[in-house]
């Protein structure tokens, strides 16, 4: 005789109890970290209802680029390509790739970085990760936290404000250390400022000798900051002298995308751990992100996308493995990416200028020297950025409060709750729009 399968209900009220048990256990201490509200949940969370379901939003928020055409002709005549060469088309959505990358794309980005820019690394040294966001979850939890016996590492973040993104990455709490910025005025109507790195500070922490890494974003994310090369050199110094890595952020930077407004270069050292992204060229679905470091960094990198994921996903590989090879990737930059981009963030400064003088408003932005932000402080505000972002919520306009950026200190930035970050990678009609209302709302709160 058939019977029917004991039901869960069934099941949670066996042994006499009549009181259901929970279907599932509570979720461990890693869990409860990393499904907790967190910034960069919130940020995608604004960003994803912002570009897909409320297009009547001020997108003025996230890192997503904007739409550059001449790019997007660029990536259909690339599919298009792939579309006709049927059996790599098939290859590239049936197969699982090694878990380092596909190991042409892997050699043609090696040859790309020792013709182009003269490093002395092999396909040995890169490592292929979904995105960067994982390559630097990776990267962190890989290097810092518990060692053997009872020694705790920790990643230096040797410029705060720093990216949203790394404040939550950590398995364990308290992974991250931050030094505050030196700040400078060179605009002498006090209206342009510039942070840089205090070095007194910065050698101090690697002096107490638990620091696994420094990390920094290149151009830096929040502000658009880019450390100058003496300031590279020296941080590159300092760290392999105290024998830690330094992992340099480049989203935005160079060789690619290479949205910077100002001269500046890449730099390698043998301890120096440099990662890259399609993202930010205008490609952010497909989730490629490139490590280039010491070969025992990129093993273990690939270890890791074995055991988390089995492989990397393989279309932005074969997308943009022609002009890997030719080099055209390098000059999509200096060609279509800085122009685009610096219009853009000349048009956002000039509706700040006119939007914001007539409100008596005392306010301040960072030197914009590349990505797709303006980073704004005001001086005197008489709330703090967190609520105008809730205000500015209610207008539709995203933004991200400065607060977000801030972790790892010893004691607050005086200014933290006065900065606030904004996106000029959208339309400029709409950026124009959005500080329109941001405006307002600084003057509505007097």
């Amino acid at each position: 005789m058939y019977h029917a399968p004991e039901t869960a209900e069934d099941s949670q009220t066996q042994g006499g109890g009549g009181t259901p048990k929970p279907l599932l256990p509570p979720f461990s201490l890693i869990g409860q970290k990393l499904t907790r509200r967190s910034a960069i949940l919130e940020l995608m969370d604004d960003l994803g209802q912002a570009m897909t379901l409320r297009p009547e939003i001020l997108m003025l928020g996230g890192g997503n680029p904007g739409v550059v055409p001449e790019l997007q002709a660029i990536w259909r005549r690339l599919m298009r390509d792939l579309l006709a060469r049927e059996t790599v088309f098939d290859s590239m959505l049936a197969n699982y790739e090694p878990p380092q990358g596909n190991p042409q794309f892997v050699r043609a980005f090696a040859t790309l970085l020792q013709r182009e820019l003269g490093w002395q690394v092999g396909p040995d040294h890169v490592a292929v990760t979904p995105g960067t966001q994982t390559a630097f979850f990776f990267l962190f939890n890989l290097l810092a936290g518990r060692h053997t016996g009872s020694a705790r590492r920790k990643i230096l973040l040797p410029l705060c404000p720093e990216y949203i993104g790394y404040a939550d990455q950590g398995l364990e709490e308290d992974l991250f250390v931050s030094c505050q910025p030196v700040v400078t005025w060179p605009d002498a109507a006090g209206r342009i400022f510039k942070y840089g790195i205090d070095f007194e500070a910065v050698e101090g922490r690697l002096r107490a000798g638990d620091i696994a890494a420094v990390a920094l974003s290149r151009p830096t994310n929040p502000t658009g900051n880019i450390v100058t090369e003496a300031e590279l050199r020296r941080l590159s110094d300092l760290t392999a002298a105290h024998g830690v890595y330094l992992i340099i952020d480049g989203a935005y930077g160079l060789p690619f995308p290479g949205v910077v407004f100002r001269p500046a270069r890449p730099h390698h050292a043998p301890h120096v751990i440099n990662t890259f992204s399609f993202s930010k060229l205008g490609l952010p679905g497909v989730r490629t992100g490139l490590v280039v470091g010491p070969p025992e960094i990129a093993s273990a990198l690939r270890a890791w996308t074995a055991v988390v994921g089995l492989a990397n996903t393989n279309v932005g590989q074969q997308l943009l493995l022609p002009i890997v090879e030719s080099g055209e990737i390098l000059d999509l930059g200096p060609r279509v990416l800085q122009p685009f981009y610096g219009e853009r963030s000349q048009a956002a400064l000039a509706a700040l200028r006119e939007h914001l003088g007539p409100t008596g408003v005392d306010w301040a932005v960072h030197a914009s020297e590349g990505a797709f932000f303006l980073w704004l402080w005001f001086r005197g505000l008489s709330i703090g950025t967190t609520e105008l972002y809730h205000r500015l919520k209610a207008r539709e306009v995203l933004v991200v409060p400065g607060a977000f950026f801030y972790y790892g200190l010893s004691q607050p930035v005086t200014h933290q709750d006065q900065c606030l970050r904004i996106s000029f990678a959208q339309h400029p009609e709409r950026v124009r729009e959005g500080i329109r209302r941001l405006a307002e709302e600084l003057a509505d709160c007097g």
